[in-house]
């Protein structure tokens, strides 16, 4: 019998019941069934999560601090740490410290998000008004510093040494590719190359921090937490590659609007870039419309017919798949068990996602 879409711990965007759902709509039964039933066998660590994560910010009452907690109690997917918990029962189990960490892998995520709402001037996430526009920009970015903090004394806390450096490098890894995006504003980037730098460091990064601290609370093997961090950044490249697909899979409205968005505020998502070497037109069409105040209706057909026909979205999403795959084949360096299944599963899932 499949569980309750939204059992303790989980919401409506949680990873688990989403990538049930959706290997459900798409027919795929038998990869729906064994997530399901390793869902109920990690509830309890996502309850323990979410739990604390509301403790940690519910103190204060400033617009900092609601701020933060606004965006934490909108939920989210809570992949990042789910890999840690999965992580930490490949070895000895989700502890207090394995706890910590996940806490402090959602933390940073949130910090991130707030931050890019305030830059992108964002006005939505996750179906509500994001907290920059209930609290304002200065009371969002602080919201991020202070969850940056509250992340990094939970790290400390949790009593490994390397892994504080570690998430000091992640943060590093993450300021580096926003000052890329940053510098590429106004322009069409640096091509594939740039756009990998950028993914590893803003995307992939915190995945593969997640998955290695997990492994080092559960006291796996050196040689077993390396393999964890190469499935992680596989995973988290071809998690931001799915989602450039999904950004662009619309109608040609949508489209427009998110892409020239996005070459606005200088990211070039991985289909855009396979269609500006394969069309010869495509680049200063593009240029001259992320220039200007609003995008014409024929611009965004155009851009989206040649992302099709040029076959980008296609091998965009191949692109990914061969790197959950090869992710995938990474796990073989750990012991057999439902954790490791589950990671497979989860990997293998997010293929068919369709949000």
């Amino acid at each position: 019998m499949l569980l309750p879409k939204d059992p303790p711990g989980t919401g409506d965007e949680a990873v688990l019941p989403t990538l049930v759902d959706t290997c459900q709509a798409q027919g795929i039964d038998p990869l729906a069934e064994k997530i399901d039933a390793l869902r109920g066998w990690v509830e309890d660590d996502l309850a323990d999560i979410d739990k604390a994560l509301r403790d940690a910010l519910a103190e204060g009452a400033s617009p900092m601090e609601e701020s933060a907690r606004h965006l934490v109690a909108l939920g989210g997917k809570r992949l990042r740490p789910l890999c840690v918990a999965l992580a930490s029962r490949c070895g000895a189990g989700f502890s207090r410290e394995a706890r910590d960490l996940a806490v402090a892998a959602e933390l940073v995520h949130s910090a991130t998000l707030l931050h890019d709402d305030v830059v992108d001037v964002g006005d939505r996430r996750r179906g509500a008004p994001t907290a920059r526009v209930l609290y304002g920009n200065a009371a969002s970015v602080y919201a991020g510093d202070w969850l940056l903090v509250h992340a990094l004394r939970r790290i400390r806390r949790a009593g490994f040494e390397d892994l504080l450096g570690r998430a000091l490098d992640v943060l590093d890894a993450m300021l580096v590719a926003e000052g890329l995006q940053l510098a590429w504003r106004g322009t069409l980037g640096r091509g594939v190359e740039g756009y990998f730098q950028v993914v590893e460091g803003k995307t992939a990064s915190l995945f593969r921090w997640a998955l290695y601290a997990g492994g080092r609370a559960g006291g796996l093997s050196p040689a077993r937490c390396d393999a964890l961090e190469a499935f992680g950044h596989d995973l988290g490249v071809a998690f931001q590659l799915l989602d450039d697909v999904l950004d662009l899979a619309g109608d040609p409205g949508a489209v427009g609007k998110s892409l020239f968005t996005d070459l606005r505020e200088g990211k070039l998502t991985f289909p855009l870039l396979l269609a500006l070497e394969r069309d010869p037109h495509l680049g200063p069409l593009c240029l001259e419309a992320s220039r200007g105040p609003s995008v014409d209706p024929q611009v965004a057909q155009r851009v989206t017919r040649s992302l099709r026909d040029t076959g980008a979205l296609r091998d965009a999403h191949a692109r990914a798949e061969a790197l959950t795959l090869r992710g995938v084949s990474r796990l073989g360096a750990l012991p057999e068990g439902q954790a490791r299944s589950t990671l497979e599963g989860v990997a293998l899932a997010m293929l068919h996602r369709r949000k």
